[in-house]
């Protein structure tokens, strides 16, 4: 696949989980582009096994919006060790994820992970992501699970950053 490319909704207060609650006033047409744009980029998606419950969940009742069609269509790879059934057009990742998501990456395209949590870690551990998308929405959630909490010190380096008219700063980075 190339590229490995996390995509993450962070609120001011660092959280990360719920942007169903404080996300939607900024989900515009501008968000929407940046969105689709790396969608579209993308080959495939790749998915904890919390994201890929929750998407399943949700994603293919919103079928006729090609957004959701596309997102329908994609292969997706999940990492889980407790997952033993995924019919979403997923294949189970098996326990040696970080072997499995480096094979991925030697195919050409890119691979789009959604979603941040203990997988993180290993792909952390193992320097497969190449970018961080980390969508800073100007709202304090009050609540909930942090970005990277508990992960050791790690520095990036500032690749690229989108200001939208709507508030939210995309910054990416990459590692050093």
């Amino acid at each position: 696949m190339g590229k490995l490319i996390e995509s993450t909704f962070v609120s001011l207060d660092g959280v990360i989980s719920d942007p169903q609650d404080w996300g939607p006033p900024y989900w515009d047409d501008e968000h929407h582009g940046y969105a689709n744009k790396l969608m579209n980029d993308a080959e495939a998606l790749l998915l904890g096994r919390a994201t890929y419950e929750g998407f399943a969940e949700v994603w293919p009742t919103r079928a006729g919006d090609p957004m959701a069609d596309r997102l329908n269509a994609m292969p997706k790879y999940v990492a889980s060790t407790t997952l033993k059934d995924a019919k979403w057009n997923a294949t189970i990742l098996g326990d040696d994820v970080a072997g499995e998501v480096a094979k991925l990456k030697e195919q050409p395209g890119s691979l789009l992970k959604y979603g941040t949590g203990e997988f993180d870690r290993v792909l952390l551990d193992n320097k497969l992501v190449d970018e961080y998308h980390f969508w800073i929405f100007p709202a304090f959630a009050g609540k909930g699970d942090r970005l990277f909490e508990g992960f050791d010190l790690t520095h990036l380096k500032l690749a690229d950053q989108t200001a939208m008219k709507n508030g939210i700063t995309v910054n990416v980075y990459a590692p050093k």
